[in-house]
């Protein structure tokens, strides 16, 4: 058995900044990323639990303009529909908010789950296969910290429809579409989440998010 470190109080009092630190960034520059890094990145975010070890996620970097400027325009249909749900009262604000960074992010990932991967042996989720989904998320955050622990910003960019990101990038037919995420160097680093600022929410306190039984 190997000896697990022991990670003292300045550890984890920067381990404590970077949880707040952490953002879901609009706007970035575009200067390219250093050539081993988003590889680093991806390494990274592999390293994640997933349910059964399954491993469900599927990463696919988005490289050629082509592919891009056609998850732009599905980004433009998409935001352009949920903007006519929008009530009345919010939809000035809806429109004036910068829900993506696809225009400017220098990496750029989708990512997919595989719904009945070969790996994990179905452990866990025969009762809630949604957990491949969570999964891949538990992937994305994991990027996402090493991401900001690098000084980079990360995006989760959702306003795509599934079926038409499977096709626009051709994968799979039997891939399920999870998000497509915009990474590099933001423009306006803050501790606070830009929807905070912008007004359109506000961090919940504690007390109405935990309940005890």
């Amino acid at each position: 058995m190997s000896t697990p470190p022991i990670f003292d109080e300045r550890f984890t009092g920067e381990l404590a900044q970077l949880f707040a630190w952490r953002r879901d960034v609009r706007h970035f520059h575009t200067r390219p990323l250093p050539a081993s890094v988003i590889d680093e990145l991806l390494a990274t975010a592999c390293r994640a639990p997933s349910v059964g070890l399954s491993q469900p996620w599927r990463l696919v970097r988005v490289r050629h303009e082509p592919r891009r400027e056609a998850v732009r325009a599905l980004f433009r249909r998409c935001n352009a529909d949920a903007l006519a749900l929008q009530p009345a009262e919010r939809a000035g604000l809806y429109a004036r908010l910068k829900l993506s960074g696809l225009q400017e992010a220098p990496e750029q990932i989708a990512v997919f789950i595989d719904p009945d991967p070969a790996t994990g042996g179905g452990l866990g989720r025969a009762t809630m296969p949604e957990t491949l989904a969570y999964s891949a998320v538990l992937a994305i955050h994991t990027l996402w910290l090493e991401a900001s622990a690098r000084g980079l910003g990360l995006g989760w960019v959702s306003i795509l429809d599934p079926d038409a990101m499977s096709a626009t990038l051709d994968v799979p037919a039997h891939w399920r579409f999870i998000a497509y995420l915009c990474i590099g160097y933001p423009r306006e680093p803050s501790d606070v989440p830009e929807l905070e600022r912008a007004g359109w929410e506000r961090r919940l306190p504690l007390a109405d998010l935990v309940l005890e039984r």
